[in-house]
């Protein structure tokens, strides 16, 4: 065969026998998992009938009981307050475990053995940690469910906070020990300046989660809207279930919408300061200019 036939010869097409076994074996984990939770094809079909019932009992046959906002307010104020306090809790803890957690600042036995005390507390989701460990020892209410989401916040955050403070920049680092600070000193002035701001918008991120985690929690007795959705949905008043899950969704977009707004503007702002500080040194490096402007 000539050169030329051989340059104008269509190629072999690739093989999908990968693609082909990874969509076989995705296939085969999925009906295996089917069959271990014995799902019902019938009940899954049933579903959409089942929830436009519901819908209509909420919201279309008698409406909302909208007399009923002040009080849904109230136990929506109190879920609020157990989000932030375990908030408030996860982000205390998890800042100085984070550093400890972090290879390029601590120890490699200290940060391994950190990073497993984190993976620990976090495999143990809200509810667990609710139910097992602190409403045995605070009761039921609120208290057990903000202690829950704290600790369960600790191992996310400390987590988050290590992997920002690896991706530093070693320079202010390096520069605070050209000066004689101490470790603590580096810390301070070289790494935590740098992490504050992206630390701080995880905190705010994990605020909201820990909004619907509250609102969980309530199912089990640790108070807040969760509590009173579970007892309205047991005692059949669909009209009143209605107005707290409104009240659940409206309140939950708007604490979003304004925990984001404050993200972009404390990241935004992180960048804008980074941005001006190298502009203002490259010109003081540059030296005053030694020609008329334009020329």
């Amino acid at each position: 065969m000539t050169a030329a036939a051989l340059a104008l010869r269509r190629p072999a097409p690739p093989s999908h026998a990968k693609r082909n076994l990874g969509l076989l074996g995705a296939g085969l984990i999925i009906g295996w998992a089917a069959v271990t939770l014995n799902i019902d094809v019938g009940s899954i079909l049933e579903l959409p009938g089942g929830s436009a019932g519901l819908f209509y009992e909420m919201y279309l046959e008698s409406g909302p009981d909208w007399g009923y906002v002040p009080d849904a307010l109230g136990y929506m104020i109190q879920s609020l307050a157990m989000a932030w306090f375990g908030t408030v809790i996860g982000a205390i803890i998890s800042l100085p475990l984070g550093f400890f957690g972090a290879k390029n600042v601590s120890s490699g036995l200290v940060s391994n053995v950190m990073r497993q005390v984190l993976n620990a507390v976090r495999a143990f989701p809200e509810l667990v940690l609710a139910v097992v460990v602190f409403i045995p020892i605070a009761g039921l209410g609120p208290v057990a469910g903000a202690l829950a989401i704290g600790l369960h916040s600790v191992g996310t955050l400390g987590k988050l906070t290590a992997e920002v403070i690896e991706g530093i920049d070693e320079g202010p680092v390096e520069a605070a020990r050209a000066t004689g600070a101490g470790s603590l000193q580096v810390q301070r002035w070289g790494v935590l300046p740098q992490v504050l701001p992206e630390i701080v918008a995880f905190w705010l991120y994990r605020f909201e989660i820990n909004i619907r985690a509250s609102a969980v929690l309530g199912v089990v007795g640790a108070g807040g809207i969760g509590f009173i959705l579970q007892q309205t949905l047991a005692f059949h008043r669909y009209p009143l279930a209605g107005t707290v899950l409104l009240v659940v969704v409206v309140v939950t977009i708007a604490v979003d919408t304004v925990s984001g707004f404050i993200r972009r503007r404390i990241i935004e702002g992180a960048e804008a300061k980074v941005t001006g500080e190298v502009v203002e040194a490259e010109l003081r490096d540059a030296g005053p200019a030694t020609g008329p402007p334009g020329r």
